[in-house]
């Protein structure tokens, strides 16, 4: 037999493993040094009580046989479907609840929608961007070309008409980078898929950071989008459903390749491959959206969001050049001195025992640069802020 030969083009170790790898080794060499990771995009609040109440309440009708729920369709409830159909509504965006698939997040989505495309197929990603977006298409063999983030275009690189992409991956607010694509910015990329008959991969996990109310928190605000884009987003960081997992991804009917529906194609590979989401979460995920749901998670999303104006400004003061934070739970630096992204990475490990990422590990044009998150908790994120004032 043989192996597939792309894994072995992968880089050794995954980001975040070699992340893992690098502070347990320093943890127990200094078991004494308490370290702060605002490293890994995990959040730290719980689950609302609006959710926990309806997963509860879901666990219980489990146990009863005339409300036991066994397998349920692949592509989701109705419940929810429609549900998240309404959220839609409220951007001023029109769905059919036969257009929404509900995930276990959207990192499996992002990777398992390429069944669908050909293996020829050429893929624009961003350069720094998310990592499984690169490997799950290392795997697969397919041609790779990227778009550059640099500190000249506010990592948000803009379509090149010399380029020709069939697949191109977005993802705003950006991760790691924090940028986030405005309306007209998205609308060029949209025009470019349309012109080249490509299809746009939109990842808008963290839609629900975006405060300024003039940034489009999904792909479809911007017309012709439903032509020529699948959105993918997750519950994980706006209603901490990390542990918990679900997300949604929408394949509008209009999306034709081929002569054939996308959404056709992607319910016969779910039907196929994947056998949904336990009810039980999806009653969770409906009653995210409910008022009080929506009310208690814009809470949390404040906790964040203050998180990163704490980490924001004290980067500020010690002039270190950086975006996001703003629109976004992440803040992308320039390391230092001219420190390499892992020589950053160790610095603050050995000298301040705080935990960030480091950009190299999102790509070529991350090198030199570093994330930080703001999902920890309020007090450890004021400590490690402290600890990088004493540094300088």
């Amino acid at each position: 037999m043989n192996i597939n030969q792309h894994y072995l083009e992968l880089q050794d170790s995954y980001l975040f493993s070699l992340v893992t790898k690098k502070v347990n080794a320093y943890k127990e060499k200094n078991p004494s040094k308490e370290v702060i990771r605002l490293g890994i995009g995990d959040v730290t609040l719980p689950l609302v009580p609006a959710v926990v109440e309806a997963m509860q309440k879901a666990v219980a009708e489990q146990g009863e046989k005339s409300t036991f729920k066994g397998y349920g369709e692949e592509q989701g409830y109705e419940f929810l479907r429609q549900t998240i159909c309404q959220y839609y509504s409220e951007k001023k965006v029109s769905l059919s609840d036969t257009e929404v698939f509900i995930s276990d997040g959207a990192k499996s989505d992002i990777g398992n929608i390429l069944d669908i495309f050909d293996i020829d197929n050429t893929v624009l990603i961003p350069d720094p961007v998310y990592p499984v977006y690169v490997d799950t298409n290392v795997m697969a063999g397919r041609k790779i070309i990227y778009a550059n983030g640099t500190v000249e275009n506010n990592f948000s690189p803009l379509p090149d008409e010399n380029i020709k992409a069939d697949i191109i991956y977005l993802c705003s607010p950006n991760n790691p980078t924090g940028a986030v694509y405005n309306k007209e910015q998205l609308e060029s990329w949209v025009s470019y898929a349309l012109k080249h008959d490509a299809v746009i991969l939109f990842d808008s996990a963290y839609e629900t950071f975006i405060q300024d109310e003039s940034l489009p928190t999904s792909i479809y605000q911007i017309e012709g989008a439903e032509k020529c884009a699948i959105e993918f987003c997750s519950l994980s960081k706006t209603a901490g459903f990390t542990g918990t997992r679900c997300g949604y991804t929408i394949v509008p009917h209009a999306l034709i390749r081929n002569n054939t529906s996308l959404n056709k194609l992607w319910l016969r590979r779910q039907t196929t491959k994947f056998n949904g989401v336990p009810y039980i979460v999806q009653k969770g995920a409906e009653a995210v959206f409910s008022n009080d749901g929506l009310q208690q998670i814009k809470e949390n999303i404040a906790y964040y969001m203050e998180n990163a104006k704490l980490i924001s400004g004290t980067l500020k003061e010690l002039n270190i050049w950086h975006v996001g934070g703003e629109n976004s739970p992440y803040i992308w630096l320039k390391c230092p001195n001219d420190m390499t992204s892992w020589d950053y990475f160790d610095y603050l490990l050995e000298n301040a025992q705080v935990v960030g990422t480091p950009g190299s590990g999102f790509g070529s044009n991350g090198e030199g640069f570093f994330r930080l998150s703001a999902f920890g908790e309020r007090k450890n994120v004021i400590e490690a802020m402290e600890r990088l004032r004493k540094l300088k």
